[in-house]
């Protein structure tokens, strides 16, 4: 790849360290950080139309650089047209567990706004289909298999992955980060 690298997308399971290592990557490289959660998400824990959420991830990613946090796979056509590297958290479970459990009492217990004025509640966590720990549960094997597919697909042959399977390999490839465009 002859050009510096200034579009990169981290991805990874829900508590994998996304947001982390995104604003990490986005501050030590000085490239604006771009959040599909905030994107997304409107009052009321409401997503939405992908019509509107598309159209706000063409503007926000029309720019020449950015560090864009988030998998969201139904936005994979817009997003992964321009970007040169994607970066895949792939933690062991039981980190990525725990990290979302201990995010979603902390959210509860500190009563933290999250986008667009939602709160995380104990109900919602712990009771319901929309469950954040429930989706972990669900979703993460599911992510890991995805990621192995789509990431040897020809469609996205112009893309660098790097897969960052612990967290001494995160840390790193964030102290390395200046070495970055020299070694792709």
């Amino acid at each position: 790849m002859n050009e510096a690298i200034q579009r990169i997308n981290v991805i990874g399971t829900t508590g994998s360290g996304k947001s982390t290592v995104s604003n990490q990557i986005a501050e030590k490289l000085n490239l604006p950080y771009i959040e599909l959660e905030a994107l997304c998400w409107q009052s009321n824990w409401t997503e939405l139309t992908d019509e509107k959420f598309f159209s706000k991830v063409e503007k926000a990613l029309s720019t020449d650089s950015w560090v864009l946090d988030g998998t969201y796979p139904r936005t994979r056509h817009i997003k992964w047209n321009r970007v040169q590297i994607v970066i895949y958290l792939d933690l062991p479970f039981r980190i990525v567990f725990y990290r979302v459990l201990r995010r979603t009492l902390k959210y509860i217990f500190q009563g933290q706004v999250l986008w667009a004025g939602n709160k995380e509640t104990f109900w919602r966590a712990f009771f319901t289909a929309d469950s954040i720990i429930l989706w972990t549960l669900k979703t993460f094997s599911r992510n890991r298999k995805d990621f192995l597919i789509i990431s040897q697909s020809s469609e996205y042959s112009h893309i660098n992955f790097v897969r960052l399977c612990s967290r001494r390999e995160v840390e790193n490839f964030i102290k390395n980060l200046n070495n970055l465009n020299k070694n792709i």
